[in-house]
């Protein structure tokens, strides 16, 4: 098999159901969707030891339903049926729960930052928000899309939010407070 097809080489790329010019609002949002699982990819390699075994899984099937968005993303005729289903969410909201139940008790904005994890998981969130705006912008431009899509990117950012911290945590390091917030976040 050739890596190599050629048929992109006039500026365009295969979809489901047709081909689109290569800044198709549609392959900038799967694409950015792609970023954001690469990052997660590369979070992966600084988390092999065991205290990070259920964040490592978590992760791994977060990767396979981020090329599931994907692919629903690259649908442009309504007849494919979509692989992103509301359960996906549900799994996501009961883990931000139980991450934010782990970590400390939080007060104001943090800097992006800690372990070397932590810190490609802040950037693999910061992409998550990205993809989740192209899908905003693109599902304003064209009504094929699965808006269960948009639901998990806003629920996997908070997620990644949630493990960053709680990476952290694990390893004993404290998150940094921006210094001039206020107190934004409700307490218990």
């Amino acid at each position: 098999m050739k890596l190599y097809t050629k048929t992109g080489d006039k500026g365009q790329t295969s979809v489901i159901g047709g081909r689109v010019d290569k800044d198709n609002l549609r392959v900038e949002a799967y694409g950015t969707i792609d970023e954001a699982n690469s990052f997660i990819g590369q979070a992966l390699t600084y988390l092999s030891d065991p205290m990070f075994s259920d964040i490592y899984n978590e992760l791994i099937k977060i990767q396979h339903e981020l090329f599931d968005c994907g692919g629903d993303l690259a649908v442009v005729k309504e007849k494919y049926p979509y692989k992103a289903k509301m359960d996906m969410i549900d799994f996501l909201e009961e883990r931000i729960d139980y991450y934010v139940s782990e970590a400390p008790e939080l007060e104001r904005f943090i800097l992006p930052g800690g372990s070397p994890a932590a810190a490609v998981i802040h950037i693999a969130r910061t992409v998550t928000r990205r993809a989740e705006r192209n899908v905003v912008t693109l599902m304003k431009n064209d009504p094929c899309c699965n808006e269960v899509v948009l639901k998990y990117l806003n629920r996997l950012s908070d997620y990644l939010f949630a493990i960053a911290r709680v990476i952290n945590f694990r390893l004993g390091l404290n998150d940094i407070e921006y210094e001039r917030s206020a107190l934004v976040f409700k307490t218990k």
